[in-house]
Protein backbone atom coordinates (compact mmCIF):
# COMPACT_ATOMS: atom_id res chain seq x y z
CA UNK A 1 0.00 0.00 0.00
CA UNK A 2 1.50 3.23 -0.79
CA UNK A 3 1.95 5.91 1.86
CA UNK A 4 2.94 9.87 1.95
CA UNK A 5 5.44 9.82 4.15
CA UNK A 6 6.36 13.66 4.06
CA UNK A 7 6.46 15.39 7.54
CA UNK A 8 3.02 16.81 8.23
CA UNK A 9 4.04 20.19 8.98
CA UNK A 10 6.34 20.53 6.21
CA UNK A 11 3.30 19.64 3.55
CA UNK A 12 1.15 22.03 5.05
CA UNK A 13 3.19 24.52 4.99
CA UNK A 14 4.45 23.80 1.12
CA UNK A 15 0.34 24.00 0.57
CA UNK A 16 -0.17 26.71 2.78
CA UNK A 17 -2.97 25.23 5.21
CA UNK A 18 -3.28 25.27 9.14
CA UNK A 19 -2.44 21.85 10.57
CA UNK A 20 -6.02 21.88 12.67
CA UNK A 21 -7.78 20.96 9.74
CA UNK A 22 -5.88 17.49 10.17
CA UNK A 23 -6.27 17.47 14.10
CA UNK A 24 -2.64 18.90 15.09
CA UNK A 25 -2.45 21.05 17.14
CA UNK A 26 1.33 22.10 16.31
CA UNK A 27 2.60 24.99 14.55
CA UNK A 28 5.52 25.44 12.45
CA UNK A 29 7.39 27.96 13.09
CA UNK A 30 9.15 28.10 9.63
CA UNK A 31 8.05 30.61 6.61
CA UNK A 32 7.73 29.43 3.42
CA UNK A 33 10.50 31.19 0.93
CA UNK A 34 8.67 31.31 -1.88
CA UNK A 35 6.40 34.15 -0.93
CA UNK A 36 7.24 36.47 -3.68
CA UNK A 37 6.67 33.86 -6.56
CA UNK A 38 3.09 33.68 -8.60
CA UNK A 39 1.64 30.94 -8.73
CA UNK A 40 0.12 30.06 -12.53
CA UNK A 41 -3.30 29.09 -12.82
CA UNK A 42 -2.49 25.49 -13.20
CA UNK A 43 -0.34 25.53 -10.29
CA UNK A 44 -3.21 27.17 -8.13
CA UNK A 45 -5.39 24.52 -9.52
CA UNK A 46 -2.93 21.96 -8.70
CA UNK A 47 -2.49 23.22 -5.16
CA UNK A 48 -6.18 22.80 -4.26
CA UNK A 49 -6.53 19.41 -5.37
CA UNK A 50 -3.54 18.91 -3.69
CA UNK A 51 -4.61 19.99 -0.58
CA UNK A 52 -7.86 17.86 -0.50
CA UNK A 53 -6.12 15.31 -1.38
CA UNK A 54 -3.58 15.73 1.53
CA UNK A 55 -6.88 16.36 4.02
CA UNK A 56 -8.43 13.37 3.44
CA UNK A 57 -5.40 10.69 2.78
CA UNK A 58 -6.12 10.00 -0.69
CA UNK A 59 -4.18 9.11 -3.30
CA UNK A 60 -4.07 10.24 -6.89
CA UNK A 61 -5.71 6.88 -8.26
CA UNK A 62 -8.90 7.18 -5.82
CA UNK A 63 -9.09 10.98 -6.03
CA UNK A 64 -9.88 10.51 -9.85
CA UNK A 65 -12.08 7.87 -9.13
CA UNK A 66 -14.63 10.24 -6.68
CA UNK A 67 -13.95 12.77 -9.65
CA UNK A 68 -15.90 10.76 -12.12
CA UNK A 69 -18.02 9.60 -9.77
CA UNK A 70 -19.02 12.88 -8.84
CA UNK A 71 -19.68 14.06 -12.28
CA UNK A 72 -21.92 11.48 -12.93
CA UNK A 73 -24.37 12.24 -10.22
CA UNK A 74 -26.98 15.11 -10.36
CA UNK A 75 -25.90 18.78 -9.46
CA UNK A 76 -22.35 20.70 -9.12
CA UNK A 77 -19.62 18.44 -9.94
CA UNK A 78 -17.31 19.91 -7.15
CA UNK A 79 -19.84 19.85 -4.16
CA UNK A 80 -20.69 16.27 -4.85
CA UNK A 81 -16.80 15.40 -4.93
CA UNK A 82 -16.84 17.31 -1.65
CA UNK A 83 -19.77 15.51 0.06
CA UNK A 84 -18.06 12.18 -1.55
CA UNK A 85 -14.76 12.76 0.19
CA UNK A 86 -16.71 14.15 3.19
CA UNK A 87 -18.75 10.86 3.87
CA UNK A 88 -15.76 8.37 3.89
CA UNK A 89 -15.87 6.31 6.60
CA UNK A 90 -12.39 7.30 8.02
CA UNK A 91 -13.55 10.71 8.11
CA UNK A 92 -17.01 10.37 10.16
CA UNK A 93 -14.95 8.62 12.41
CA UNK A 94 -12.50 11.83 12.75
CA UNK A 95 -15.29 14.24 12.38
CA UNK A 96 -17.61 12.40 15.63
CA UNK A 97 -13.95 12.72 17.31
CA UNK A 98 -13.06 9.01 17.96
CA UNK A 99 -10.14 10.00 16.70
CA UNK A 100 -7.31 12.25 16.87
CA UNK A 101 -6.91 12.61 13.32
CA UNK A 102 -8.11 11.37 10.36
CA UNK A 103 -5.35 8.73 9.50
CA UNK A 104 -5.93 7.46 13.22
CA UNK A 105 -9.33 7.22 11.96
CA UNK A 106 -8.24 4.96 9.00
CA UNK A 107 -6.24 2.82 11.48
CA UNK A 108 -9.51 2.90 13.81
CA UNK A 109 -11.23 1.25 10.49
CA UNK A 110 -8.18 -0.97 9.19
CA UNK A 111 -7.90 -2.73 12.63
CA UNK A 112 -11.77 -3.36 13.09
CA UNK A 113 -12.55 -1.52 16.10
CA UNK A 114 -15.70 -0.14 13.75
CA UNK A 115 -19.53 -1.31 13.28
CA UNK A 116 -21.38 0.12 10.59
CA UNK A 117 -25.25 -0.48 11.86
CA UNK A 118 -23.95 -3.46 14.04
CA UNK A 119 -21.91 -4.85 10.81
CA UNK A 120 -18.34 -4.79 11.56
CA UNK A 121 -16.42 -2.90 8.86
CA UNK A 122 -12.66 -2.68 7.89
CA UNK A 123 -12.60 -0.25 4.79
CA UNK A 124 -11.78 3.17 5.17
CA UNK A 125 -13.46 4.28 1.96
CA UNK A 126 -16.63 2.87 2.91
CA UNK A 127 -19.45 5.12 2.01
CA UNK A 128 -21.89 5.99 4.86
CA UNK A 129 -25.22 6.85 4.45
CA UNK A 130 -28.02 9.19 6.01
CA UNK A 131 -29.28 7.12 9.29
CA UNK A 132 -26.22 4.91 9.45
CA UNK A 133 -25.37 4.03 12.80
CA UNK A 134 -21.51 4.21 13.81
CA UNK A 135 -20.05 2.81 16.93
CA UNK A 136 -16.56 1.42 18.20
CA UNK A 137 -17.40 -2.54 19.13
CA UNK A 138 -17.76 -3.42 22.16
CA UNK A 139 -14.32 -5.56 23.05
CA UNK A 140 -12.27 -2.10 22.08
CA UNK A 141 -14.54 0.88 23.92
CA UNK A 142 -12.54 -0.15 27.68
CA UNK A 143 -9.26 -0.13 26.03
CA UNK A 144 -7.19 3.29 27.12
CA UNK A 145 -6.60 4.55 23.52
CA UNK A 146 -10.24 5.28 23.19
CA UNK A 147 -10.37 7.67 26.64
CA UNK A 148 -6.92 9.28 25.71
CA UNK A 149 -8.52 10.12 22.44
CA UNK A 150 -11.76 11.77 24.12
CA UNK A 151 -9.40 13.60 26.37
CA UNK A 152 -8.39 15.20 23.45
CA UNK A 153 -11.08 15.58 21.01
CA UNK A 154 -13.92 16.65 24.30
CA UNK A 155 -13.51 20.15 23.31
CA UNK A 156 -13.99 19.58 19.43
CA UNK A 157 -17.47 20.70 17.14
CA UNK A 158 -19.03 18.42 16.27
CA UNK A 159 -20.65 18.77 12.55
CA UNK A 160 -24.35 19.59 12.50
CA UNK A 161 -25.21 16.64 10.28
CA UNK A 162 -24.01 14.23 12.49
CA UNK A 163 -25.04 13.24 16.09
CA UNK A 164 -22.55 11.82 18.31
CA UNK A 165 -22.89 10.16 21.84
CA UNK A 166 -19.05 10.08 23.27
CA UNK A 167 -20.13 8.75 26.41
CA UNK A 168 -21.04 5.55 24.51
CA UNK A 169 -18.63 5.97 21.57
CA UNK A 170 -21.56 5.79 19.32
CA UNK A 171 -22.82 8.33 16.51
CA UNK A 172 -25.50 8.74 13.95
CA UNK A 173 -25.50 9.97 10.87
CA UNK A 174 -28.75 12.50 10.51
CA UNK A 175 -27.90 13.78 7.09
CA UNK A 176 -25.35 14.06 4.04
CA UNK A 177 -23.71 17.38 4.55
CA UNK A 178 -24.24 20.37 2.63
CA UNK A 179 -21.11 22.10 0.77
CA UNK A 180 -21.70 24.62 3.63
CA UNK A 181 -21.30 22.64 6.33
CA UNK A 182 -18.08 21.30 4.69
CA UNK A 183 -15.29 23.25 6.81
CA UNK A 184 -12.31 22.74 4.37
CA UNK A 185 -10.00 25.51 3.45
CA UNK A 186 -10.59 23.37 -0.79
CA UNK A 187 -11.64 25.38 -3.51
CA UNK A 188 -13.15 22.87 -5.50
CA UNK A 189 -14.29 25.06 -8.37
CA UNK A 190 -10.45 24.96 -9.68
CA UNK A 191 -10.40 20.87 -9.22
CA UNK A 192 -13.37 20.89 -11.36
CA UNK A 193 -11.18 23.00 -13.89
CA UNK A 194 -7.77 21.41 -13.56
CA UNK A 195 -9.74 17.97 -14.47
CA UNK A 196 -12.06 19.05 -16.72
CA UNK A 197 -8.82 20.51 -19.37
Amino acid sequence: MAVNRVPVLKRCRSLGMDPIYLGIDKKSNRELRRANRKLSEYGQQLREKQKAKFIYGVLEKPFRNYYAKASKMNGMVGTNLMILLETRLDNVVFRMGFARTRKEARQIVDHQHILVNGKRVQIPSYRVKAGDTIEIREKSKSSQRYKDILEVTAGRMIPAWLEADQENLKGVVKELPTRDEIDVPVNETLIVELYSK
